[in-house]
């Protein structure tokens, strides 16, 4: 029993890791690298704290309420819940359909597949996880080898690299001036615990029975190792992307993440590459899907009791759409405004909910938090309307 519960403990951690790991988190971490040096270590410093204010909040919350965030959400204010598990299946839904995309092109990497053809086969597998009897264990089990797969390739790569170590360790403290860290802290924060991620490690301990205050140390743990697993992922992706910089050589606009991976290790490097996509790709893939779905599952019978099913319709519908149109740019560029207003509305509602009783009882929830969360909710908040709104000015004119 205690072994079964460490693996839904390791498990929720990297379902959330793995659904931040994907085609955008890799993409974003070689741009800013480019962009910032050795001094994109402050940003991922930066990042991390946030980010673990983020899950504490909102894992704690979702833990002693044993309720999921849109049932907080509708007991806070009527009707809230729908408006959120709106916007997450839809933000879910359109980025699912980008992760199709990167799984296709991971199987064309590796294959020379036909990127289509990759993206169906790679629906078939993220399916094939959910058609499992034991379903719960198999994707806890595929995300922490997925997890630990990514982690030592890019490790790999990364000292390939042979990346300036101390000037990265010095500038993550004081990093140079006159430049603009607040929006690469903006678009990481985002991006790893942005839209559906917040929730998705939540959401598998509630389902798995792992609950109340006497579950709060681990919940604790499990929210920490999520982001520490993300975030040894994006340090050795960021040294890796740094080594190739410092060398002088060129990062490719049109796959940047690629170009490190070939630069540092060859041909090699390049099918390192296609695995670290497939991988990432995939596991945004399960992790998207039974995220999205765990918001609506509460709504309807129906859907709570053919909970299964209407995870595998959502991939399909993701493939679907993939297949026919490829990566939609106007759909994909709404739901990446829309799910930056997320994070602020559901960490607000989260913390409204941890005082109110009949919520979480008689629990208390730490003052420091509290604030961190407050903090956090403003200055995300502010930026993703400026976001949001630069978003929809391109999009309409």
């Amino acid at each position: 029993m205690k072994e079964s519960r460490i693996s839904i403990l390791l498990g929720a951690a990297f379902l959330m890791a793995t659904s931040a790991i994907g085609p955008g988190f890799l993409t974003q971490t070689t741009f800013y690298t480019e962009q910032l040096a050795a001094s994109f270590g402050f940003v991922i410093l930066i990042t991390i704290i946030l980010d673990i204010g983020v899950q504490l909040n909102v894992w704690r919350i979702i833990a002693v309420s044993e309720k999921r965030a849109q049932d907080i959400a509708n007991m806070v204010f009527p009707g809230l819940g729908v408006f959120v598990a709106v916007l997450i299946v839809f933000g879910g839904l359109a980025f699912n359909i980008g992760n199709i995309g990167g799984a296709g092109l991971g199987f064309n990497v590796l294959f020379g597949m036909d990127q289509k053809l990759g993206a169906i086969l790679a629906a078939a597998i993220a399916i094939g996880v959910f058609v499992f009897k034991e379903a719960g264990k198999l994707m806890d089990k595929f995300a922490q080898l997925m997890g630990i797969l990514m982690i030592l390739l890019t490790v790999y790569v990364a000292f390939s690299s042979q990346p300036p170590i101390g000037e990265a360790a010095a500038k993550t403290f004081s990093p140079d001036g006159g430049k603009d860290y607040f929006i690469a802290i903006v678009t990481l924060v985002g991006g790893t615990v942005g839209g559906y991620i917040t929730f998705a490690g939540g959401h598998r301990l509630l389902d798995a029975g792992i609950k109340g205050k006497h579950s709060l140390p681990q919940v604790n743990q499990s929210a920490v190792t999520g982001i520490a697993a993300a975030s040894i992922m994006r340090i050795f992706l960021f040294l890796a992307s740094l080594g190739i910089v410092a060398q002088g050589l060129t990062i490719s606009k049109d796959n940047p993440p690629a170009s490190v991976f070939q630069h540092a290790a060859g041909d090699l490097g390049y099918k390192f590459f296609g695995v670290v996509l497939l991988a990432a790709a995939i596991t945004s893939v399960i992790g998207a899907a039974y995220t999205s779905v765990s918001f609506i599952q509460t709504f309807s019978p129906v859907i709570q009791k053919y909970q299964k099913a209407t995870i595998i319709a959502f991939i399909l519908i993701s493939a679907t759409v993939f297949t026919i149109l490829g990566n939609p740019v106007q759909l994909l560029l709404l739901a990446g405004a829309l799910n930056g207003l997320i994070l602020p509305v559901t960490l607000a509602v989260m913390l409204v909910a941890a005082y109110k009783k009949t919520i979480v009882g008689d629990y208390k929830h730490p003052l420091w938090l509290t604030v961190f969360g407050i903090i956090i909710v403003i200055v995300m908040a502010y930026l993703s309307i400026i976001t949001f709104s630069s978003n929809v000015t391109k999009l309409f004119g």
